[in-house]
């Protein structure tokens, strides 16, 4: 047997481990991540926050305290001879900022719930990795699991031709040598996959996963980089926040421009001399002529820095999507190489009906056999970064 023919390996089984049954565990992937969604720790601590944020920036805007004070006085001659005095006030900042500081706090949730929308996104994007990585190492292990049967056959087969004479030992020692290897992997495989499965649960709360992952979801590339970036800039949760914040700082400066204006006091006053009453208002005034200085200013570079920040971010994110997208087309124009190499070829039995015939030694046959599953590892590694790359293309509508 010629080595062309020798190199007709088989891929049918490579091919059904990563297109069948797409749609299933498209939708199991996203089981498990709306479950992530409601059962994560760090989410749910994380909304406690973002609430007592909110609530806190409401009490900003809250009225001072009311103020009760009452004075005793009386004559050092005639201690019958007493004046007592009652005041009852409350300050209250001019009313204009109670107003303006009411849509600031609603621009600040804005903001706040853009946060939380932003580590959502980047949970349920670390979900979907290790999901990804999964049925990535669930499909080596089967290629694992073929790899290791093989060699099994071939070392009881050789076992007993040593014994007859038919084999020698070294031939005998680099099955057994293959074996080792295979299940070396194979131990270091499952202890990927249970590490990957522990991360998957404990983002999901520590509660248990009920979806099996077998195989990848159904994804397709976009053909308009344009219209990608366009809805990628318009949908990462990143720029929206800081969109928000900038809002946040331009209302700011203007609530920091009002705090100029007069504090006001209104209140009720009672004075008794000698038992006799006189009632009364008390008005009073309050100059900021001191607290508010350089804070217009402070909030003035406070929306410049995050305005910047937000240009820099979507150069960023631009950049992370070109790269990703880039990557993509790659590794997508790399496994249909394999699949049309793939598709051209034969079954592996072929390669062992000619070591079984005589047609090629066992040195022969080792060397075509890595080949073999090189190529299948490669392909599954190909196409585990592609998904990767997809997701990461579309995390904006996770």
């Amino acid at each position: 047997m010629n080595m062309k023919h020798i190199k007709r390996f088989t891929t049918a089984a490579l091919l059904a481990l990563s297109l069948g049954a797409a749609a299933q565990n498209d939708h199991g992937i996203d089981r498990i991540l709306r479950g992530i969604e409601t059962n994560n720790k760090e989410l749910q601590a994380n909304a406690q926050l973002i609430a007592s944020q909110k609530l806190t920036a409401r009490s900003d805007n809250n009225l001072a305290d009311p103020t009760l004070s009452y004075a005793h006085l009386w004559g050092n001659k005639d201690k019958n001879n007493t004046i007592g005095e009652l005041v009852v006030s409350q300050a209250f900042d001019f009313p204009t900022l109670y107003a303006s500081r009411a849509q600031l706090n609603r621009l600040r949730a804005t903001s706040f719930d853009g946060q939380q929308n932003r580590m959502r996104q980047d949970i349920l994007l670390q979900a979907k990795e290790l999901c990804l990585d999964i049925i990535w190492l669930k499909q080596q292990k089967e290629v694992l699991n073929e790899r290791r049967s093989n060699a099994e056959e071939l070392s009881k087969v050789y076992a007993r031709r040593l014994a007859t004479g038919d084999a020698n030992r070294l031939e005998t020692n680099k099955i057994n040598l293959e074996l080792l290897n295979v299940k070396t992997e194979a131990a270091m495989n499952e202890t990927a996959l249970r590490n990957k499965l522990e991360a998957l649960t404990a983002l999901n709360g520590n509660q248990p996963l009920a979806v099996d992952l077998a195989t990848y979801p159904s994804v397709t590339l976009p053909a308009d980089y344009e219209a990608l970036r366009r809805e990628a800039l318009a949908t990462d949760p990143t720029l929206q926040t800081l969109a928000s914040e900038s809002l946040v700082a331009r209302k700011q400066v203007a609530v920091n421009k009002q705090n100029w204006l007069p504090q006001l006091e209104l209140g009720y006053r009672r004075n008794t001399e000698s038992g006799e009453p006189f009632n009364g208002v008390v008005v009073g005034f309050s100059f900021p002529l001191f607290q508010n200085r350089n804070k217009v200013k402070a909030a003035r570079a406070q929306s410049l820095n995050i305005d910047l920040l937000r240009e820099n971010t979507a150069t960023q994110v631009a950049s992370e999507l070109t790269q990703a997208y880039t990557e993509a087309q790659s590794l997508y124009a790399s496994m249909e190489e394999y699949r049309k190499t793939f598709e051209a070829q034969q079954d592996l039995s072929l390669l062992k009906q000619a070591l079984a015939g005589g047609q090629i030694n066992m040195i022969e046959y080792f060397v075509e056999l890595s080949v073999v599953y090189q190529s299948r590892q490669n392909y599954l590694l190909l196409e585990n970064q592609y998904q990767k790359a997809v997701a990461r293309i579309y995390k904006g509508l996770l």
